[in-house]
């Protein structure tokens, strides 16, 4: 893996860091953020982003997205084969799982993020003006979304973050970069979209929805 795919860039600079040095490796996410913090007293949402009107409960993020996440099928239909998952708990956001074509260069990151309580607010405040790519979604199975990137040049297309909200004041991010076979081919943003809808079905079944 030649890069560095963009990943929880939604966060805020000590997330970035966090998550950078979690996940550091090739191929491993470098979430650029900005340092900028609303007042707790900021009703949410706030900086434009969507009002997430049928929240799933936070429970929903208790587990291991390493187990949780997706199942085992959806995963080889998105990656093939891959490594052994790696699982990660980042202390300013949460949970992490990561997983890697083991000959592609192909490799997912989903994160639960459940401990900065500012949910897609953060990312149109703090992540909006960086990106070169940015696409709202009105709905990934029914919760209010976005695509970025913060990526130029050669290779930029091959990787895309897709923030979630679940509820105004939690998200989960899916971040995807292309492999050998799709590079250069294929919607990073478009494909990264596909992968967040199974994470969020397999979420609002473990809700009970």
């Amino acid at each position: 893996m030649n890069r560095i795919p963009g990943a929880a860039a939604a966060l805020l600079l000590a997330v970035g860091a966090a998550l950078a040095a979690a996940c550091a490796g090739p191929g491993s996410p470098a979430p650029p953020a900005s340092t900028a913090r609303p007042s707790p007293a900021v009703p949410l949402p706030y900086a434009g982003a969507p009002k997430v009107d049928r929240p799933l409960p936070p429970s929903v993020l208790s587990g291991d997205p390493c187990r949780e996440a997706l199942t085992a099928a959806q995963l080889k239909d998105i990656l093939g084969a891959t490594d052994p998952p790696r699982s990660e708990d980042v202390p300013a956001t949460g949970p992490a799982c990561r997983w890697d074509h083991p000959d592609s260069g192909a490799g997912l990151n989903v994160f639960y993020d459940i401990r900065t309580h500012q949910g897609l607010s953060a990312v149109y405040r703090n992540s909006k003006p960086l990106m070169t790519t940015w696409r709202p979604i009105p709905s990934v199975h029914g919760f209010p979304a976005v695509a970025f990137a913060a990526y130029t040049g050669i290779g930029a297309d091959d990787s895309c973050d897709v923030s979630m909200g679940i509820a105004d004041d939690y998200t989960v991010d899916a971040a995807l970069n292309l492999g050998a076979s799709k590079a250069g081919k294929a919607d990073a943003c478009e494909l990264t979209v596909k992968v967040a809808d199974m994470v969020i079905a397999n979420l609002s079944r473990k809700a009970g929805r």
